[in-house]
């Protein structure tokens, strides 16, 4: 009773005192990501298409001659280099020419009464353009390479169409940057003095606003504040309308917004968050007309403090992943360890912590072993300076908002730094990814994200999941875009590890070719309070097991996260590899978290 009295009080996890006027520009975007206008590429090959009864159509030795003859006729060193598969001739001008020597070239082979065609043989380039948002260039969170998560390079193969994210929050306050991907949503504050708008639960998911008019309105030590419009700023990371040169770009911007308000005034209950999780994910809730657009992911920008994932939060979680929705939430802001912090410490979420610009985690974030992974959640102060200001606005997470400081007012934008920043960029990147591969469930999505993550280029303590989420190289890996020989195969499934027995836990490898490699990679995670129990194996698929750990009675420490290479070049790639891991004690448990193998 006393969790459940405590996380009664949920709050967003943003750090809402940051929001302050834009202050100075951040650095501009890189040349290679602030591009507009495709490069100026100088011409190294013509492509030269023969007529059908030419010599030179069917003989590379007559082409071969041509080319040598127009190069003596141009002075350039022209060379044939091969067919094509239309049976055109690639031509090497023999290094960069200038528009007069190419011009000069081409003439000649038009001359020629044997040639069909003559063209340049141009570069192409991905259609990842940057967006025209007039502040898209202040949002370093999506393409600055130390603490950018490396977004747009994602968006020439998926923008989140046909995905529907759900961000259970504050509810929304209308903004021209999110009208149009906006869908129905619903209030499930079923107190109509919290709610503000006299009737409770309803279907009008309007932000009526959380402020606090004086010290202590919401219990010891609350402080009275304006209202935040914390979920139409999670809305704007996640699907901002992006290329309508307005403000800025969403990271699934061709996904839909769904609104779900839990949080007014003094927080929100954890009764009403677990029916918005089930009613947002397409469950049934007493006396709630059925949610017509499911969400396939469910932003949690909120928490509470308890020691314990509360029953009613996991099985609503738990009935949200049956269904197929992948469910984010934020670690907490009171840089500590999220384990005392709910629902972050429920299962069968992405627990995500936040990092500064500069790689760093946030200083405010919370951290542990049941972190995920990290994303972008920004600092618009640092740690020494005094709390409540706002010193470094630049260095916070630029998203929509409103001026109203009790009641709505004007839209606008404003950077606000938290995990309730960090969390939504992964759901962003969950709605990427469930619209590129539509078969992917919770748990692949999960596995994918971070599987290929990478490390923080600055510093950690406390431990910070896997690393950076990195958008582009997660949507290559589930894509079939990898670089071949680096496919990943993950299997983030928790397995229970019980005293003095034996478990495994499987991955299907497919889509190889010959053996694995003799330097096979597995990357181990596994949450354990005496790791010294464990022993931990790679079984092949023809049943040869390879030690990767082994006991010791003297090592206390906890968990076993580590990455082995093995000599598998004997094994074909092809099949299930199981992990298999053996508790040789008692007094200790624990569950692997997940694991992975990189060919």
């Amino acid at each position: 009773m006393a969790a459940t009295a405590t996380i009664a009080g949920v709050v967003a996890t943003s750090s809402v005192a940051s929001a302050a006027a834009t202050g100075p520009s951040p650095k501009p975007a890189p040349a290679s990501q602030a591009m507009t206008d495709l490069p100026a590429a100088p011409v190294e090959k013509v492509i030269v298409t023969y007529k059908s009864k030419s010599a030179e159509a069917g003989s590379n030795t007559a082409a071969k001659n041509d080319a040598a003859a127009k190069g003596k006729e141009t002075g350039e060193s022209l060379s044939f280099e091969r067919r094509l598969a239309g049976g055109a001739a690639l031509v090497d001008l023999g290094g960069e020419a200038s528009k007069k020597d190419l011009t000069e070239v081409m003439d000649a082979f038009r001359a020629d009464t044997s040639v069909a065609s003559v063209e340049p043989d141009i570069r192409a380039y991905a259609m990842a353009a940057t967006p025209n948002d007039t502040d898209y260039a202040k949002q370093w969170d999506l393409f600055e390479a130390t603490g950018g998560m490396n977004v747009p390079g994602a968006w020439d193969k998926t923008t989140g169409s046909g995905v529907t994210v759900a961000v259970i929050d504050t509810g929304y306050a209308a903004h021209t940057d999110l009208a149009g991907n906006v869908v129905a949503g619903y209030d499930f504050i079923s107190s109509s003095a919290d709610a503000r708008d006299g009737n409770g639960r309803d279907s009008n998911a309007k932000d009526e606003g959380d402020w606090n008019a004086t010290d202590g309105e919401c219990g010891t030590g609350s402080k009275a504040s304006n209202s935040s419009w914390h979920g139409t700023h999670v809305a704007g990371t996640i699907g901002a309308t992006t290329n309508n040169t307005t403000g800025i770009a969403g990271i699934a911007y061709s996904a839909k917004i769904q609104p779900v308000r839990v949080l007014g005034k003094c927080g929100g209950s954890s009764s009403d968050i677990a029916d918005a999780i089930t009613w947002a994910s397409g469950g049934t809730v007493p006396g709630v007309t059925a949610n017509a657009t499911p969400a396939k992911v469910i932003n949690l920008s909120l928490g509470g403090a308890s020691s314990t994932c509360p029953s009613v939060y996991q099985t609503a979680i738990n009935g949200a992943v049956s269904r197929g929705t992948t469910v984010v939430v934020a670690a907490g802001n009171s840089n500590a360890n999220a384990s005392g912090f709910t629902p972050a410490n429920c299962s069968g979420v992405i627990n995500v912590a936040s990092t500064s610009r500069e790689g760093n985690r946030s200083f405010y974030s919370n951290y542990g072993t049941i972190i995920d992974v990290s994303a972008p959640g920004g600092e618009t102060r640092r740690a020494t300076d005094t709390p409540g200001t706002v010193t470094t606005p630049e260095n916070g997470i630029l998203s929509t908002l409103n001026s109203g400081t009790t009641t709505q007012s004007t839209e606008n934008y404003k950077p606000y730094q938290g995990t309730s920043m960090a969390a939504p960029h992964i759901a962003g990147l969950a709605a990427l990814l469930k619209s590129a591969k539509s078969t992917l469930t919770p748990a692949d999505i999960e596995s994918a994200i971070k599987a290929n993550a990478r490390p923080l280029p600055g510093t950690c303590t406390g431990g910070c999941g896997s690393g950076i989420a990195d958008t582009t190289k997660t949507v290559n890996a589930v894509t079939g875009t990898t670089t071949p020989g680096g496919a990943t195969f993950t299997n983030a499934a928790d397995v229970t590890i019980n005293d003095n027995a034996t478990v495994s836990s499987s991955l299907a490898v497919t889509g190889r070719t010959g053996n694995a490699p003799a330097a096979l990679k597995v990357d181990v995670d596994i949450k354990h309070t005496w790791r010294g129990d464990l022993v931990v194996d790679l079984v092949a698929p023809d049943g040869t097991v390879r030690n990767l750990k082994t006991s010791s009675s003297s090592d206390s420490a906890d968990n076993v996260i580590a990455t082995y290479t093995v000599d598998a070049s004997s094994e074909v790639a092809n099949g299930t590899w199981k992990l298999q891991v053996r508790d040789v004690a008692s007094g200790d448990t624990g569950y692997i978290d997940s694991w992975s193998l990189t060919f």
